[in-house]
Formats: C-alpha cells, sequence, structure tokens
C-alpha cells in the first residue's frame, strides 16, 4: 500500500450520525452544550431530516435512518445496529459534567492510564460520547 501524496491536506472530519429522530439530538448540543444550529432540513411532514450543529472546530450532523434509505436504498442493510463513539478533548470537565446532569451515563468520570479525565454518555440518538480533559 501506498501512502497519499505529501501534498494531500485533510482539512476536517464531520460525523453524520443516523438516527431515528433529529431534533432530540440537536438538543443535547444546542441546550447543554451551547452549540449553534447551523443546517436543517425538514421532511414532507416538517419534522428534521437531517440537521448540524456547530461550536468552533467541532461540528456534528444527524439525518434521519428514514431519509437515508429514501436516498439510497442499497444502504437499508448498512444501517442495522451501526454506531460511532464521539471523542472530545475539552478545557473544563467540570463544566461538561455540569452540563449533562440527567443524560444517561456510560461510563463515569474516570481517569485514565494516558493522562485524561474522563466522561462517556449517550445522546439521545444511541451514540456514545466521551468527553476528556487533559492534565
Amino acid at each position: 500500500m501506498s501512502a497519499p501524496a505529501a501534498s494531500l491536506e485533510l482539512k476536517q472530519l464531520t460525523p453524520v450520525m443516523v438516527v431515528d429522530e433529529v431534533e432530540p439530538c440537536l438538543s443535547f448540543w444546542w441546550e447543554r452544550l451551547g452549540f449553534t444550529v447551523e443546517n436543517q432540513v425538514p421532511g414532507p411532514d416538517g419534522k428534521l431530516v437531517f440537521a448540524s450543529a456547530r461550536r468552533g472546530p467541532v461540528e456534528v450532523m444527524y439525518q434521519t435512518r428514514e431519509s437515508v434509505v429514501a436516498d439510497a436504498p442499497a444502504l437499508a442493510g448498512e444501517l442495522a445496529g451501526h454506531s460511532i463513539t464521539l471523542f472530545l478533548t475539552v478545557n473544563d470537565l467540570d463544566a461538561i459534567e455540569r452540563a449533562l446532569v440527567g443524560v444517561p451515563v456510560v461510563k463515569p468520570r474516570h481517569e485514565t492510564f494516558y493522562g485524561s479525565t474522563e466522561l462517556y454518555v449517550r445522546e439521545p440518538g444511541g451514540n456514545v460520547v466521551g468527553f476528556a480533559a487533559f492534565k
């Protein structure tokens, strides 16, 4: 396998999480963590089929399972049981913990062998979000 050209510049990675409902997921980022909702695409019934939210350099996108399958029927089988775990480095884990009171905790606050203090929660779409503060 050959390495990519030295001139290749990767500019940004933005996860698109496929979920049943977009609105509760946006609320997690907007209401609890101060993200700005940038894009919203409603479906025929007025409910969102796609949306994105950003805070500084961090951006997340959501699309409904139904709209993904409508756009690309061949993906229907690929979406069953898939998931993603996001890992965000933060400067104040205490503030994150206060903002996430009541959110289901996957792994409570803990120290790692690589020098961070971390907390993992489950956002409304079912995906795991980890927050880490390094010393």
